[in-house]
């Protein structure tokens, strides 16, 4: 298996493939210059959030030699999927996917509703959408709930 719980020296990559997707999925959505290409950097990451005890201790990243992806999970809600798009397509993600719902019990999530690729990508693998919404923090922008395994409501 390649799917292994993060270590710290990790995190820079981890860092990196979050900032990334951030960039390019999400700047098209929010337009926000400043959080976008100003807060959002690497380092600051690393030290502000991922060194955080509560999150490295629930982040497993895809590891064949390169880190090519991560899942972060509280509890049984995943938190953060990513895969580098320079290897997206590869199935990293399904593997992830996998992994978090047999070894970690993954049955639930929140996806941006204008991502609509991701919301695509966990129904394919059994997620459905709930019904249910909330507010992105400090954004107008909708989050969606999607269930493992539930009838859509």
């Amino acid at each position: 298996m390649n799917i292994r719980k993060a270590k710290c020296n990790d995190l820079s990559r981890v860092a990196e493939i979050y900032v990334l997707n951030n960039r390019i999925h999400f700047f098209p959505i929010f337009k926000d210059e400043n959080y976008s290409f100003g807060e959002l950097q690497v380092v600051s990451l690393i030290d502000n959030y991922f060194k955080k005890d509560e999150i490295i201790k629930n982040l497993y990243v895809f590891d064949n030699g390169l880190i090519r992806g991560f899942i972060l999970m509280n509890h049984t809600e995943i938190d953060k999927l990513y895969v580098d798009p320079f290897f997206q397509g590869r199935k990293i993600g399904e593997e992830l996917l996998k992994f978090a719902i047999k070894e970690l019990h993954a049955k639930n999530l929140w996806a941006l509703e204008k991502n609509s690729k991701a919301i695509s990508f966990y129904q394919r693998h059994g997620f459905y959408l709930t019904g249910k919404k909330k507010l992105e923090e400090d954004t107008t922008e909708y989050l969606v709930e999607l269930e493992l395994g539930t009838v859509q409501k």
